[in-house]
């Protein structure tokens, strides 16, 4: 199964360190990350863990939801959580799902989908492709895709950029341009006639070509 944006994330019912979730019912109505790791034990995803961890307040403000997955159990999360405590200042303050069985990983088309066995006997390397972030909006709808290799750690601060930007965009006829952060110019786009934005963007508009007219961030 391949996901591409605006499909559906699927809903699983699994096992976390939270307790047992089913994944639509705990998203509820907010944005949701789902990031997930190929092993329990691996140095690169250690740094991730705590760095979320200490950024767990900035999802917060946003009303995102964040929720890890490993394929290994979850009584190796907890225990992993102890080094990540220690290493990093900081244990996981959301939930982590023991994707003993593979199951979540295949649905997210991070594994092959007849990938037999469960989790007991794979390496971090027989799970590389397990190395994903998923942004899904409060339609469920999965918004961000990014597939990241093992040697390099996740940058949480564009993934926060880029929620930004999506909920802004979501509210708002706009988009944001390159390297664009909270507060900065954005983008009238283009299905919005001048008549028209004159109405939806009062303080007016820079006009650098007939397509590319720039506003001060609304709201």
């Amino acid at each position: 199964m391949t996901l591409q944006l605006n499909d559906i994330a699927p809903d699983f019912t699994q096992n976390t360190t939270e307790g047992e979730i089913r994944f639509h019912d705990w998203l509820g109505d907010s944005w949701g990350v789902l990031f997930s790791h190929p092993k329990d034990f691996t140095p690169v995803c250690t740094t991730e863990l705590g760095a979320v961890a200490k950024l767990k307040p900035e999802f917060d403000k946003r009303g995102v939801k964040v929720i890890g997955l490993s394929v290994d159990p979850v009584d190796n999360h907890a225990r992993w959580a102890q080094d990540i405590a220690e290493t990093q200042g900081m244990a996981p303050n959301f939930p982590m799902i023991g994707d003993t069985d593979l199951k979540v990983s295949k649905l997210y088309g991070m594994l092959p989908a007849d990938t037999e066995g469960g989790s007991e006997g794979r390496t971090a390397a027989t799970n590389a492709t397990v190395r994903n972030v998923f942004v899904i909006g409060p339609d469920k709808r999965i918004k961000l895709i990014i597939v990241y290799p093992m040697t390099t750690g996740r940058n949480f601060d564009e993934v926060l950029r880029v929620i930004d930007s999506m909920q802004l965009t979501a509210k708002h006829r706009v988009a944001t341009p390159v390297n664009w952060k909270q507060g900065e110019d954005v983008i009238i786009v283009p299905a919005v006639s001048n008549e028209e934005a004159k109405g939806l963007f009062p303080q007016g508009w820079t006009e650098h070509k007939p397509y590319l007219r720039t506003t001060k961030q609304p709201g």
